[in-house]
């Protein structure tokens, strides 16, 4: 695949800029690794508690996937541990003391996963596993549906429906979180890449910039599909591989259905400006790289439940990955100083085909033009779940990373989680299922 052509990568997501010049300061409370959804939530919190904090970005503010994904919010077929982080999310996302006020495009519309035959039993499944966490998820029949969306000339059987889920923009959401946490007081470093960690008595004292040392007994990882490179650096194998999802935003369409929706051929969420994204969630790509190799055995059984929704290739990627170092002096330029922000090219034919597909199922979106395009990288763990919690093997350290394709949504409630082991609050939630030692890190 080539370069990002007109209308794709980075420029295609015109995300709301965050001002991040300036030196760091010598000393902080904490320092937050990462510039994306959680990361900025974590800044935030950790601010409003009245901490000194410090978010360092290598690039932009959600210049990777916190700006590249679909923008659902949901508890729809998430992995039902998830569903009291996600839960605690949405709460976050309305209230109006926490991020209810900012401006990210946060509203409720529902989302509906089409069931079709080969899918209700593990739809049906899903819904008994959940009946008792307080959701208002349900089973659509076909009429059901129909009256839900008119119009459907596909052959769903019905749907799974949540009507409380709901969606945000990711092209200003993280933005406003970043902004409003700097109002709290914290600062705001982007291009700054975050080289290292200093030690002292065995925990961590320091956390080396590229634009300086900043003293600091805490530092939450939020690096999404970096954090693996920047835990080898100290000797500790986080388990993470990436995979690729391709977006497309459509021209505005005033007549269209306001909840979004998943099909086995597309899906879909309208903008706040009246376009939709576009895109199908069973088509993604995994590039082929040492880690590949490396991690397969404890990937496997993910791979086996995934198998049919990906599509493997090998090219440049495996030898630029090859070429990264394990370490690096911190005094020079790190890997995350040469590639700011990872921005590949999206699949056009996937694309493509789920631009027919919703244009044959749905007339309303029959010819419907796409604007732009982007490709994302998504980094996800071997049980698909995030890693937040402290690393045995840096005290002072804790992570927020490996979202696994769901993290937008739960963006918030992973930074107040990790802003509250960071800090020895009582937790969000119960922790245990994305402790990081369950990995062995």
């Amino acid at each position: 695949m080539s370069g990002p052509a007109a209308g794709e990568g980075l420029a295609a997501l015109a995300l709301r800029p965050v001002s991040g010049a300036g030196d760091p300061p010598a000393e902080a409370d904490a320092v937050v690794i990462g510039g994306g959804i959680a990361g900025a939530a974590a800044a935030w919190h950790l601010a409003q508690r009245g901490l000194r904090v410090v978010l360092c970005e290598k690039g932009i503010v959600a210049g990777e996937q916190s700006g590249r994904n679909w923008g659902w919010c949901r508890n729809t077929l998430r992995d039902p541990a998830e569903i009291p982080l996600m839960l605690a999310a949405l709460r976050d996302w309305r209230d109006p003391a926490v991020f209810g006020a900012l401006d990210t495009g946060f509203r409720t519309t529902g989302i509906a996963y089409f069931t079709t035959p080969d899918t209700l039993a593990d739809h049906e499944d899903w819904l008994s596993r959940v009946c008792n966490l307080g959701l208002d998820s349900r089973m659509l029949s076909r009429a059901e549906l129909d009256a839900l969306l008119p119009g459907n000339r596909g052959d769903a059987t019905g749907a799974v429906y949540t009507a409380s889920d709901g969606c945000a923009e990711p092209d200003r959401a993280t933005a406003a979180i970043a902004e409003a946490a700097r109002a709290l007081g914290a600062v705001i470093l982007t291009t700054c890449a975050v080289r290292g960690f200093e030690r002292a008595a065995g925990r961590l004292s320091a956390v080396v910039t590229e634009r300086g040392t900043i003293r600091a007994p805490l530092a939450i990882l939020a690096g999404g599909i970096w954090s693996r490179l920047l835990l080898r650096s100290i000797g500790v194998e986080f388990p993470q591989l990436k995979v690729l999802g391709s977006v497309s935003v459509t021209a505005p369409l005033a007549a269209g259905p306001d909840v979004s929706v998943c099909a086995p051929s597309y899906g879909w969420r309208r903008r706040l400006d009246g376009g939709y994204v576009l895109s199908r969630a069973n088509a993604t790509y995994v590039d082929v790289v040492p880690d590949s190799f490396r991690l397969a055995f404890r990937y496997l059984p993910l791979l086996k439940k995934s198998l049919h929704e990906l599509r493997f290739r090998v090219g440049r990627r495996f030898l630029n990955e090859a070429a990264l170092p394990r370490r690096w002096a911190l005094d020079g330029p790190s890997p995350f100083e040469t590639v700011r922000i990872a921005d590949p090219a999206p699949v056009r034919r996937v694309l493509e085909r789920a631009r027919r597909a919703v244009g044959e199922e749905f007339q309303v979106f029959a010819g419907i033009g796409i604007d732009r395009s982007w490709g994302g990288f998504i980094d996800v763990t071997p049980d698909a779940l995030p890693a937040i919690g402290p690393v045995d093997a840096l005290p002072g350290l804790c992570l927020a990373t490996g979202l696994s394709g769901h993290g937008f949504g739960i963006g918030p409630g992973a930074g107040r989680l990790a802003a509250d082991l960071a800090t020895g609050a009582t937790p969000v939630v119960d922790p245990a299922p994305f402790a990081p030692a369950r990995f062995g890190v």
